[in-house]
This record gives structure tokens, sequence and C-alpha cells, in this order.
């Protein structure tokens, strides 16, 4: 069974649930509330933020990297190639 392939509009309706999340914090802060629960939320939203980024990473290497190695372009593969390792440096840090 194949997986089901996030979209776009999935992916924005993610970032409003985070956005809400965010300004959740905010009250948080503003109304004084008990610091690990404000951290708790944080890693809340950091872990949201990563689930997304990770589902358009996978939307990348489904579209833009697979039709690259489809095309033949040794060049333009290579290319895809190294932009996703650079990304995954990036995301371990």
């Amino acid at each position: 069974m194949k997986k089901h392939k996030t979209t776009h509009e999935e992916n924005l309706a993610r970032l409003a649930r985070i956005e809400g999340q965010v300004r959740g914090l905010q009250r948080m802060i503003d109304e004084g509330k008990y610091c690990i629960d404000i951290i708790t939320q944080i890693q809340a939203v950091r872990a949201a933020l990563q689930s997304v980024s990770e589902k358009i990473l996978h939307k990348h290497m489904d579209h833009c990297v697979a039709d690259a190695f489809r095309g033949r372009s040794r060049k333009e593969a290579s290319i895809k190639m190294d932009e996703v390792f650079d990304i995954l440096k990036r995301m371990r840090k």
C-alpha cells in the first residue's frame, strides 16, 4: 500500500495550527505561566515544525529529486542530491 503524499495545502493547515500554538505561547508568557510549562510548549512547537519540514523534504524527494534522476541529466541529479545533503546537515543542528 502506497503512503499518502502530503500536499502543500495540508502543510499550510499544519502551519496555521503551529501559528496558534505560538500565539498561545505568547499568552502564556504574558500571563506569567510556569516556566517549565512554557518550555514544554516551545518543544511541542519545535517538534511540529520539524514534522512539517520532514513532510516537505519527503515531497521534494518524491518529485524534484526523482524527476531530476528520471531526466537522465547527471548534473541536475547531482545538484538535487547536494541540496538534500546540505539540508540534512542543517536539520541535524
